[in-house]
């Protein structure tokens, strides 16, 4: 497959865990990828480990919370390959504080802003680019995203949740530019991400949970959809999940 022919995927969060897990997935499946997040040195051992394999891979250091540096990461991004036929978002947080009792509304903020917000921003910048290649959108939610998990968090949940709704909005109003998009929920992951919990989970809780690579193969087959199938919501979960 030539350059100008090479589908072209867009990670954000795609410096760690399940970002980056994805990005190497995709890689592999043919894809060009580009890498986001806001720690430059991350990013660039992702591209080092796709290049390795023989793929082609970019990365862009972005917060996703600075609207004007989303437009320019677009801009970079069509800039370098032409085109923007995939998006997953996987940039996330939450925080240890997560009840009515001991949250802090300005960290709700924060939280809200980087799972919801953010999100929307990515995808509103490049939703001309995806509707002109029909592209494929992954929004990588939670197991709170489609269930109410009391540990979650207040401000995790409503993130969460309502990333469903942007979801099928989206499915809805861009059906006819071929655009299709999924909200995937994963439940336990085996990420750093874990750190962000009021209780770590120790090793042998982490040895039940789904892997970054697991929920890729999940991403990746909703990347490989013939393009008439969409896969609206995915919910994957390990089988310990409760």
């Amino acid at each position: 497959m030539s350059a100008t022919e090479q589908r072209v995927l867009w990670v954000t969060g795609g410096g760690s865990g399940m970002g980056a897990a994805v990005a190497r997935s995709a890689a592999a499946a043919g894809w060009a990828v580009v890498v986001s997040g806001r720690r430059a040195d991350a990013l660039d051992s992702v591209v080092s480990d796709v290049e390795a394999g023989g793929g082609t891979a970019l990365a862009l250091p972005l917060d996703v919370q600075d609207g004007g540096a989303v437009a320019t990461a677009r801009a970079a991004v069509v800039e370098r390959f032409g085109r923007i036929d995939g998006l997953v978002l996987a940039a996330g947080r939450n925080t240890p504080e997560r009840r009515w009792a001991d949250q802090d509304v300005d960290v709700f903020d924060d939280v809200v802003s980087t799972n919801l917000v953010a999100t929307v921003r990515v995808l509103d910048a490049a939703l001309p680019d995806l509707r002109g290649s029909g592209g494929v959108v992954v929004v990588i939610s939670s197991y709170a995203g489609w269930s109410y998990q009391p540990g979650a968090g207040v401000a995790y949940s409503a993130s969460k949740t309502a990333l469903g709704s942007v979801v099928r909005t989206l499915n809805d109003q861009e059906a006819g530019s071929g655009v299709r998009a999924c909200h995937l929920c994963p439940g336990d992951v085996a990420t750093d991400f874990l750190a962000q919990r009021p209780t770590v989970p120790d090793a042998a809780a982490r040895a039940v949970m789904l892997t970054a690579e697991d929920i890729a193969s999940a991403v990746q087959f909703v990347l490989d959809a013939p393009t008439h199938m969409r896969v609206d919501e995915l919910v994957v979960s390990p089988v310990s999940q409760r």
